[in-house]
């Protein structure tokens, strides 16, 4: 066969297999045996690299003896546990760690009930969580609907606390459901009403504080004296005072203390409805004076008449476990309450705001009642803001929470007011809601859906917490006693409470 290369014709014979030499087999086949005696020498080589690789990271690893290294390190290791990080969606993590539930408040506080969640006991106390900075107010709203066991919350928080050396105001309880616990307590209900001896003088000086001298005293008696008599005007004329009106009632005011030992609020309205003429030589004074005094006739000579209108019979003593208000027998209209809660507010003002009196609840109940009057809206409004100086943890119980959403027009003074008091309480109890009130309740909580979901299915006495941005689900416990002590609603059914207590003594609260 010829075959052209690099220009040159070259010539080559094909030798078939058959036809190979013997002496060319022998050499192909030693290429052969050589080339894989190689290949093996590598292979072993290789073999013994890897197994002497392995024997020095065997050498270099340490290990635990069998029976746990000496002294202080036993049964410890030198090197750090290392866990690979795992990412998944929350659907998934649940299933793979369904037990986790909420750690709960700690064991510091009032017994309250049972978390549904996690099943251990629900402790709950504002002012042990404000010192450990859990929330930066004490504040607490609750809200539920008739039946939901609410009132029953309420009284067992502040009932429970009493042993813990706090004490517990009511400044008005217009259903006079608190009475009995005051008294249960060792504390004392002062029942006002048309016809009763009871009388209120709110002009006394009330209790004074330790640390204050004669003139600082003078001046805080004074300020809470016109701040009352201006609030009263204006609950009853249902407007703001103009500043002649104020002029008028400062003039009256200062008139009366200083010609009577003991003041009282028929002096004040003699005094702006007739002058005296050395206050008043051109007239303008009386005229300026006079719608006003007409409103606070009221109350010394109209429906409100022998309330307010004498020195007080009865005697705030802040030593008492607690004192309550009530207001049960003059529940006739809203203004006569808003009347009757300013006056008896700014009775109880003296030891509220006394930073020596420890801790006390004031609990506002019926709430609903209060909010539509701007005067009572903005003395409360203070309490609250002031809350955490004087030790004081206020309780705000509604129906519901869109009642807020009643006070004043949308985006007026009265409905910033209102919702300042929600959010200057970071303690939001909310028991059964109806369906409508959803969201509302939702919206003014922050509510996820699922605990907008839930709430409608809340049985009762079980309430879901919001305490600041935890929730909780509890299911509230009472005593057998506390059960017959706090019970509101067998009357309406018929039924005393004795008899009550006898067919549900471990049922649900009420």
């Amino acid at each position: 066969m010829n075959a052209w290369t690099d220009g040159r014709l070259h010539s080559a014979v094909l030798v078939s297999p058959r036809r190979e030499r013997r002496s060319d087999r022998r050499i192909r086949r030693g290429a052969a045996r050589l080339l894989l005696a190689e290949d093996r020498e590598s292979r072993k080589a290789a073999a013994r690299a890897k197994a002497e690789e392995l024997a020095a990271e065997r050498r270099a690893t340490v290990v635990l003896p069998r029976a746990g290294e000496p002294g202080p390190a036993a049964l410890r290791t030198p090197g750090r546990l290392r866990i690979p990080r795992h990412q998944d969606t929350s659907a998934t993590l649940a299933g793979a760690y369904p037990f986790l539930a909420e750690g709960g408040l700690g064991s510091d506080g009032v017994f309250v009930g049972q978390d549904l969640y996690s099943g251990s006991s629900f402790v709950y106390d504002p002012w042990v969580l404000y010192a450990r900075g859990m929330i930066t107010a004490p504040n607490v709203v609750l809200a539920g609907i008739v039946g939901a066991g609410k009132s029953a919350l309420a009284k067992s928080l502040y009932t429970r606390s009493i042993p813990f050396g706090r004490r517990v105001y009511v400044p008005g309880d217009p259903k006079g459901e608190h009475t009995a616990v005051a008294e249960a307590v060792g504390g004392k209900a002062i029942a006002l009403g048309h016809g009763m001896a009871n009388r209120l003088n709110p002009l006394d000086e009330g209790h004074r504080p330790g640390g204050l001298d004669d003139a600082q005293w003078a001046a805080q008696v004074t300020a809470r004296r016109r701040e009352l008599v201006g609030a009263l005007a204006e609950t009853v004329l249902d407007r703001r005072l103009t500043p002649l009106e104020h002029t008028a009632i400062d003039i009256a005011l200062t008139d009366t203390v200083r010609s009577s030992e003991v003041p009282v609020l028929p002096m004040v309205v003699d005094r702006l409805l007739a002058p005296d003429s050395a206050s008043d030589a051109d007239g303008r004074l009386t005229e300026d004076g006079r719608l006003v005094g007409h409103s606070l006739r009221r109350l010394v000579a109209g429906d409100l008449a022998g309330l307010f209108d004498g020195p007080s019979t009865v005697r705030f003593d802040p030593t008492l476990p607690m004192v309550s208000l009530d207001l049960s027998r003059v529940t006739e209209n809203a203004t006569l309450i808003s009347v009757l809660m300013t006056c008896a507010s700014a009775w109880m003002e003296s030891a509220l705001l006394d930073p020596a009196g420890g801790q006390r609840w004031v609990v506002y109940d019926e709430a609903w009642r209060l909010m539509s009057h701007p005067a009572l809206l903005r003395r409360m409004d203070a309490h609250w803001r002031l809350a955490r100086h004087y030790g004081i943890a206020n309780m705000l119980i509604f129906h519901k929470l869109s009642d807020l959403d009643n006070v004043g027009d949308q985006g007026s003074a009265m409905r910033a007011l209102a919702s300042s008091l929600l959010a200057n309480a970071e303690t939001r109890v909310v028991y059964r809601q109806e369906s409508d009130q959803l969201g509302s309740t939702a919206a003014a909580l922050g509510l996820t859906q699922t605990e907008q979901s839930l709430l409608p299915t809340l049985g009762t006495g079980q309430g879901l917490w919001r305490i600041k941005h935890r929730s909780f689900v509890v299911q509230h416990q009472l005593h057998p006693a506390e059960l017959a002590l706090f019970e509101t609603g067998a009357r309406a059914r018929g039924v005393a409470p004795e008899a009550h207590l006898a067919s549900e003594e471990t049922g649900p609260v009420r």
